[in-house]
């Protein structure tokens, strides 16, 4: 495989010909850099109006390899041969080196260069490529590429370090200032009498003459435009990226990250491009650089796999409208009001913080009243306002800040929070968030876990990448106080008052959220079915097909209006659904007769649970082993009050039948996934919606069904 370096544009704070005087001082030799052993002319010409210089020399390098493998080898320094093409008009110097060592075996390239700055031709760029295709060395491949990368990389930074000594030794010496080249024909004009000379030579008698005298005032404010100190980074070109940007807004990256980060981002500008009005290819808006960077750490700096990672991810956004979700999503009353999380000022280094009350949450009653798109939805914009707080804090503290804080408490969590829809929900959440926001999560601060925690992280710690997990902090009990707790990681007065801090946190304290808020569908005016005795209301079914004796099924409902009557039923006949005549706006699964009028029960179908009385209002879970394979139904049916009305009597025999709610959820399990109520949440991932549906994997278990509608 051909291993490849691509550096950013690294800025000299210098005019080009003071650059070239620093850069001829590395020759014949440089005791700056030790791999570099010496130097030996092999051509050297000039044009003849002195405007272009080429010279080719043969370079001599130390080897910092194993002796085993120097002595297989046969070789203690190689050599390497370079081209400088030095052009005084244009202000350009072209390096080309290629190994002459190993050629047949090995084949390095490598490719330099120094131009003007496009924006400030009192500064110079350079930049360098380069590429390492080893064909055969007798069975060390692997080694020689990793000893070759090794070597390549730590030399790179500390030739911008060189040329910055050799720079303020000029200035000592009382350079400041190089003459441009002079076209002759300018030099030879009467007007041009005083000009200076033709070329700047780069030898030291000849830089001796180049002395100028300046003014005191001009003397200092040269030196300071020249100074080797940092300022503003400038981008010399908006396609390229600049080193001190990079430090200043990415943070220190390895020159091999910088690589990454570079090839990533040009592979980006080629392939997102457009057609213009005037048939010009012009690049389409790529994500920002930050935003890149941080696919690449997700994937260890892999370019192929954070391309592949960061595609899928682009795709996605793009299908949903993510990046216009802060200007389109508006919350739901109900989760303004029982949603228990917001952003809370910052940690010691900066990061934005979110608070997130995840005990005083319901999360069952958020996951009925709100739907999983909501809160899904929710989650993306919390995300998307993260990396917006980023950057502003980037600004506001000027280093670079790509992730935020999480604080989580949890006082207050409970069995409830482990309620089996919610907790798929919360995985399925995890998953996209993973997905398309990785490295995102500076570090997250669990304070007052209770005894049920393990439980929860057992189930969720699968699902979050390892490198997330590391950085997880968990404290129980109040071990979050003193040293060693959260004020090591945010101010003492930041620190929530519901914490013991003095800072007074806007976020909302959560609560149970009403059942009034639930989203149902009405079961009403629907024909009945005549399973047992006769009756006037309605029921809702599901068909269950179970393959295996032994399986579980599991089921988790509410009736929020109305008393209905739970069954399980067994058949081994296949039910041949009927659909009766009802308003379209019912649900599919209410408007299908699954037991046909001429079943006899005992006979064609057999109850296998004992039938169960639900009052309106309450909230029912369980489980069902099953000893046969077969189809299963399970029936919701409405019944009357224990004590009704008059007018209720009625109405009921005018034919208006009385209006019920139910949700529900159903799931089947195998028996080997079945360990139990909370653990058997492991086996299985639940169908979310639309908008995640393109980042998960498909369904380990079989949903019976999902909330109705």
């Amino acid at each position: 495989m051909v291993q490849k370096y691509q550096s950013p544009v690294r800025v000299y704070k210098f005019p080009f010909e003071m650059v070239m005087a620093a850069y001829e001082k590395r020759f014949p030799t440089c005791p700056l850099i030790p791999v570099f052993l010496g130097s030996e002319v092999l051509s050297e010409s000039a044009s003849a109006d002195g405007s272009t210089h080429v010279i080719e020399r043969s370079c001599k390098l130390s080897v910092d390899a194993p002796r085993l493998l120097k002595k297989i080898a046969g070789v203690e320094c190689v050599f390497f041969i370079q081209k400088n093409t030095l052009s005084w008009r244009d202000r350009t110097l072209l390096i080309e080196a290629h190994n002459e060592t190993f050629a047949s075996r090995v084949t390095v390239l490598e490719t330099c260069s120094y131009s003007v700055h496009p924006d400030n031709e009192s500064w110079t760029c350079f930049e360098q490529c380069a590429s390492l295709d080893i064909k055969s060395f007798f069975g060390f491949e692997n080694t020689v590429e990793k000893i070759a990368m090794k070597q390549y990389t730590a030399n790179i930074k500390r030739g911008k370090e060189v040329i910055e000594y050799y720079l303020s030794e000029l200035m000592s010496e009382g350079i400041t200032e190089i003459p441009r080249w002079v076209p002759p024909a300018e030099r030879s004009s009467p007007s041009k009498a005083a000009s200076p000379p033709a070329a700047p030579s780069c030898c030291p008698a000849a830089r001796a003459e180049l002395r100028l005298d300046l003014p005191a005032a001009d003397s200092a404010s040269r030196d300071a435009s020249c100074s080797l100190g940092t300022s503003e980074p400038s981008t010399p070109d908006a396609d390229k990226l600049d080193a001190d940007y990079i430090e200043r807004y990415l943070g220190r990256l390895t020159p091999m990250q910088e690589s990454c980060l570079i090839q990533l981002r040009g592979w980006l500008q080629e392939t997102h491009k457009v057609k213009s009005e005037t048939g010009e290819w012009k690049a389409e808006k790529i994500p920002k650089d930050e935003h890149i960077l941080r696919f690449l750490r997700a994937r260890d700096f892999h370019i192929e796999k954070a391309k592949e990672m960061l595609c899928q991810s682009l795709t996605w956004r793009k299908q949903f409208q993510v990046d216009y979700i802060l200007e389109t999503w508006k919350p739901p009353s109900g989760l303004e009001e029982y949603y228990a999380g917001g952003w809370h000022h910052h940690d010691r280094e900066g990061r934005p913080l979110y608070v997130l009350r995840l005990g005083q949450m319901d999360t069952k009653g958020l996951v009925k009243a709100l739907g999983e798109e909501a809160l899904l939805r929710q989650v993306l914009s919390i995300n998307e306002e993260g990396q917006k707080r980023c950057e502003e804090n980037t600004k506001i503290f000027g280093r670079p800040i790509t992730s935020w804080t999480c604080l989580v408490d949890l006082e207050g969590l409970n069995m409830r929070h482990l309620w089996r829809p919610g907790v798929k929900a919360l995985l399925r959440i995890i998953e996209v968030v993973e997905a398309n926001y990785p490295e995102t999560l500076g570090r997250l601060l669990i304070v007052r876990a209770p005894r049920v925690f393990p439980v929860l992280w057992t189930l969720v710690s699968p699902f979050i990448n390892e490198n997330t997990r590391q950085k997880f902090l968990v404290y129980s009990g109040n071990n979050y106080q003193g040293s060693g707790g959260l004020i090591d990681y945010i101010d003492k007065e930041i620190i929530p008052d519901f914490l013991g801090g003095d800072c007074l946190c806007q976020v909302p304290e959560g609560g149970q959220v009403p059942k009034s808020y639930y989203l149902t569908e009405e079961l009403e005016n629907l024909d009945h079915i005549r399973l047992w005795a006769e009756t006037i209301y309605q029921s809702a079914q599901i068909m269950i097909e179970i393959v295996e004796s032994s399986s579980v099924i599991t089921w988790d409902f509410d009736i929020l209006k109305g008393d209905m009557v739970f069954n399980i039923f067994h058949s081994k006949r296949t039910p041949q659904a009927v659909k009766r005549e009802v308003s379209s706006s019912v649900p599919a699964v209410n408007n299908e007769q699954l037991i046909d009028r001429s079943w006899v029960l005992g006979v064609d179908y057999s109850i296998v649970e004992s039938p169960l009385t639900c009052r309106e209002g309450e909230s029912i879970q369980g489980s069902h082993i099953t000893r046969w394979p077969g189809i299963y139904i399970l029936q919701w049916r409405a019944c009357g009050p224990t004590h009704a009305r008059v007018d209720e009597v009625l109405s009921s025999l005018q034919g208006s039948a009385p209006k019920c709610k139910v949700m529900y959820y159903t799931e089947v399990l195998a028996s080997h996934d079945f360990r139990g109520s909370m653990t058997s949440l492991e086996s299985c991932h639940s169908r979310f919606s639309q908008i995640s549906v393109t980042t998960t994997s498909s369904s380990q278990s079989q949903d019976g069904s999902l909330i109705s509608r």
